[in-house]
């Protein structure tokens, strides 16, 4: 197989949640690869640290991916800037957590529409460009090993991510006649900024020791498999969820104890 598959050259690609921690990472891998950029955060210094990241090549928005408006309007101006639209990362989301005793409405509501719904009205409008180009596009949806297991205390979140399972599932076959292709990434356990310094902890060693790998993933460890599902190299892929997660999610008992 030709290399020349997996090149992203003459492609453009849209992160949400692109300005830190995994979504960081899948993005300025999709440029490495060749990809031109456009990035999306909530957090106004992330999106300037990767606005001077990405440079000419790339551009970053203010949005919020529960606000259909803004969502259309942001692809408009991606396509209006590049002249096309050929890959979705639906990355963004947040985290709260908690006893589902006390779980508020409130915020199971933020977690669930952020992660699910955003994801839905990002595909939606990504796909409609997609369809008008009619050269097929990738979306690319990332879930979590949360989506496999259940998950006390994170009622709302594996649910949302369990969500994003369906969701890539149906897209995938509805969008298959428009050549275009839908995926999930399934990350395990990650060292970012919402779980800085737990891998030092007593849970972050059970984590490890669970791990065939021996260790907790770094944000790079994503690209492979992004870069890969946004290339020609996956054209007779969809539907399909991969877990990026060191094996954590095929390991029956703890290791290297």
């Amino acid at each position: 197989m030709a290399f020349s598959m997996f090149s992203l050259e003459g492609k453009t690609a849209l992160i949400t949640g692109g300005n830190g921690g995994l979504g960081r990472a899948i993005a300025l891998g999709l440029r490495a690869a060749g990809a031109r950029l456009a990035v999306t955060g909530r957090n106004a210094e992330k999106n300037e640290t990767i606005a001077q990241e990405l440079g000419d090549a790339g551009m970053v928005f203010a949005l919020d991916v529960r606000e259909e408006d803004a969502v259309q309007h942001t692809i408009d101006r991606v396509v209006e800037r590049f002249g096309r639209l050929d890959v979705l990362v639906n990355n963004a989301g947040l985290f709260r957590g908690g006893s589902v005793l006390e779980l508020a409405r409130e915020d199971w509501e933020a977690v669930i529409s952020t992660h699910l719904t955003g994801s839905f009205l990002c595909a939606k409008y990504a796909a409609k460009t997609m369809v008008t180009q009619g050269q097929g596009g990738k979306i690319i949806n990332i879930g979590s090993v949360y989506s496999l297991f259940g998950t006390p205390d994170f009622v709302d979140y594996g649910a949302a991510k369990t969500g994003i399972l369906g969701l890539t599932r149906a897209l995938a076959v509805e969008l298959a006649p428009h050549n275009i292709q839908v995926n999930a990434i399934l990350p395990g356990w990650y060292e970012t900024d919402l779980t800085r310094g737990m891998p030092t902890t007593p849970l972050g060693e059970q984590i490890r020791s669970k791990t065939p790998a021996g260790r907790w993933g770094e944000p790079e460890d994503l690209v492979g498999t992004a870069v890969f599902l946004a290339s020609e190299a996956s054209n007779f892929v969809t539907g399909i969820s991969i877990p990026v997660d060191g094996g954590y999610t095929i390991a029956e008992r703890f290791l290297n104890e």
